[in-house]
């Protein structure tokens, strides 16, 4: 089943990983941080991760006396013997196994076992039973408690390796997608999608290493397999219509609209800027001021430059006037604040400096006094017929906006949500069963900071875990600045490259063993390439992320006319036929 050996393991422990010493014939330079390598124990296969490479010498004198670098025959000479490299392996998974022998041996003990002395054969003895009971479960990946002997050798993993631990994307049994393959195989590396939208999950890495491209790989899975339904705040407008690509060309990449055009639909804020993109379709989606709230108001405390003085008086009018509040507060003379901090004991300078500040919610183009519907519902609408809505900011994509706009809709949403379970929990009806949503937001650690966290409706999903069928899919760039109970409940983490030690700790903020994938993590290439770890892969795996291209286009996208109404066959553009080859 294997290639060569590459190693043998010369010592280690459970905590801190093997220690592999290479064979002569094998070069220290084809080992790379983040490689998907398998030890053979006697008794089990372990599935490890490559950790860290080092070069060891077996005596002190090499140091003193090293060989010429033009001594080619004196460094053959020590190669393997004198000089040898190692490497640190953590193993992840374990798959226990029988040899032929051993198999044997316990059959037939079995089988004697349950023939009684007159050659009847009696009931089956208990090893027996348990034996073919467990023989399957013996084929199941298990978590790794103990550690391969002396000796045993590691090798290559094998696509058959992969496919055991990963799956394969057309499983029927299981939602599976294929996010990349290994660095140095072409194997698919799949996520389990349904264990994917069952808790919150992070897209991390700094500025220019793919984030958006990862995010809209994991959206184009969740709607192609029908998962999860997905409300997007696309802050940058990337993810709804076509972007374009990072570096020096000015290629595009479609959107989720133009891949699954009968699957989403998408709403602007800002309908000019998107008439402006060439989007046709767009329904626009206003707020009034009786939507926000003074926990909205706390969130973005910081953009509006309030004091915690100025939030306390915001509560008193919320009391007084309730749902119209702020229209109450922006309408008021400076006699009528007098009067009323008289009754209610408010503090004049401060609610001045509030209606001062809050006047610039004016230059919001989606806020109104009143509206004409409820937009919210009709976001409601859409999620309930199992289609996905990205919410486009155009140039309302300030943090004062987006921060605002993402906390009163969710919240909304929400609470909706948070019914509609109760209601399914009662009845027991799969009718009322509400249907998966995750969220997607950027600049999570705005959000989810630790001064935030407990005035925003992200920090209760995020804690929530999946309690009321809303998940979180955050991307950032700094995620040590979420707080770390938040980040501690994040299922599932897909990390670029991250240079801040700060950054690197938060990602392993509650992983078992994470102090061994630092390195993993500090090595990865700048662009296409991701560290993956958590509830929805068996393992952590290094992936070369897979290409949002053309190719991808024909394999994911929904090129099925049939699927569209006319309405939506005549909204999108001769351009974007064109590109979905119809």
């Amino acid at each position: 089943m294997f290639d060569r050996p590459l190693g043998s393991v010369i010592q280690g422990s459970l905590s801190h990983g093997l220690e592999i010493r290479l064979h002569p014939d094998v070069s220290v330079e084809e080992m790379r941080v983040g490689k998907f390598l398998v030890v053979q124990g006697s008794r089990a296969r372990f599935f490890c991760l490559l950790t860290d490479v080092s070069l060891g010498t077996a005596s002190q004198r090499v140091f003193a006396n090293p060989p010429h670098p033009e001594d080619d025959f004196l460094q053959a000479v020590l190669a393997g013997s004198g000089t040898y490299g190692t490497l640190e392996l953590t193993p992840m998974l374990m798959l226990m196994t029988r040899d032929a022998e051993e198999l044997a041996r316990v059959m037939l003990q079995a089988s004697g076992q349950a023939t009684n002395q007159n050659g009847r054969k009696g009931k089956k003895s208990k090893k027996l039973a348990s034996f073919e009971a467990n023989s399957s479960a013996e084929l199941e990946l298990l978590p790794v408690k103990t550690i391969p002997s002396h000796f045993s050798q590691v090798y290559e993993a094998l696509e058959t390796d992969f496919r055991s631990v990963f799956g394969w994307e057309d499983d029927p049994t299981r939602k599976n997608f294929a996010i990349g393959k290994p660095l140095d195989m072409d194997v698919p590396v799949c996520i389990d999608l349904d264990r994917f939208v069952e808790r919150s999950n992070g897209v991390f890495g700094k500025s220019g290493t793919g984030k958006s491209f990862l995010t809209r790989l994991l959206l184009s899975g969740v709607i192609r397999k029908d998962a999860a339904v997905n409300l997007i705040f696309d802050m940058h407008s990337e993810y709804g219509w076509e972007a374009q690509c990072e570096g020096k060309n000015i290629n595009t990449v479609k959107g989720l609209r133009q891949l699954f055009p009968g699957k989403v639909e998408m709403y602007t804020l800002d309908p000019e800027s998107t008439r402006r993109r060439g989007i046709r379709d767009a329904q626009e989606l206003y707020l009034s001021y009786d939507q926000i709230e003074v926990e909205d108001i706390s969130l973005v405390q910081r953009e509006l430059n309030l004091s915690e003085a100025a939030i306390e008086n915001a509560i008193i009018l919320r009391n007084e006037f309730g749902r119209t509040w702020i229209t109450e507060l922006l309408a008021m003379e400076n006699e009528h604040i007098q009067v009323f901090c008289e009754e209610r004991r408010g503090n004049k300078s401060s609610i001045m400096a509030l209606q001062r500040k809050l006047m610039r919610l004016d230059e919001l183009k989606y806020i109104r006094n009143t509206c004409p519907q409820n937009y919210v519902n009709q976001i409601l609408n859409t999620l309930k017929a199992g289609k996905h809505v990205v919410i486009e900011f155009g140039s309302q994509s300030n943090m004062l906006s987006y921060m605002l706009a993402t906390n009163v809709i969710t919240r909304r949403i929400h609470q909706h949500y948070v019914n509609q379970s109760e209601q399914y929990l009662q009845s027991k009806n799969p009718l009322d069963k509400p249907r998966q949503l995750v969220i997607t937001i950027e600049e999570a650690h705005r959000f989810l900071d630790t001064a935030s966290v407990r005035s925003t409706i992200f920090g209760t999903i995020a804690r929530e875990m999946r309690k009321y069928f809303v998940t979180l899919l955050v991307v950032d760039q700094r995620p040590s600045g979420i707080d770390n109970e938040v980040m501690s409940q994040v299922g599932t983490r897909i990390t670029a490259l991250l240079n801040d030690d700060k950054d690197i700790d938060a990602i392993f903020t509650g992983v078992s063993g994470g102090q061994n994938l630092r390195s993993v993590l500090a090595k990865l290439d700048s662009k296409q390439q991701a560290l993956i770890l958590g509830h929805a892969v068996p393992m952590p795996v290094v992936v070369q992320t897979r290409p949002y291209d053309q190719t991808f286009y024909t394999e994911v996208g929904d090129l099925d006319l049939d699927d569209l109404s006319d309405d939506h066959v005549a909204e999108i553009s001769e351009a974007a036929k064109l590109d979905l080859g119809f």
